[in-house]
């Protein structure tokens, strides 16, 4: 797609930091991050919503790698994931580290 950002920087167009990738998902770390780590997961091929995504139960058993990836990376307690999809119009998860707060 065109004027798709995460399609230009699948396609090294814009230059992100990766955290995972191989031949069907980019992982890279978000630009606005909630809590230090904070990624996200998107399939290079162009799908809009990620129930769109073909192989949709392979996406999600990405999603818990790279979540186990990022929970052991940042020593965090549990990883909250994210698939809102109306900032971006491009499947993607959000796996944000996240450690257990005392009230």
């Amino acid at each position: 797609m065109d004027n798709c950002i995460f399609c230009k920087i699948i396609n090294g167009e814009i230059p992100c930091t990766k955290i995972y990738e191989d031949n069907n998902y980019l992982a890279f770390l978000d630009i606005n991050p909630k809590a230090k780590g904070h990624t996200l997961l998107t399939p290079k091929k162009h799908y809009r919503w990620i129930y769109d995504v073909e192989n949709y139960s392979e996406y999600l058993e990405k999603a818990r790698e790279i979540a186990n990836l990022l929970k052991e990376k940042y020593q965090a307690d549990y990883i909250e994931m994210h698939a809102i999809g109306i900032d971006v119009a491009h499947a993607h998860i959000h796996l944000i580290p996240q450690k257990w707060t005392k009230n």
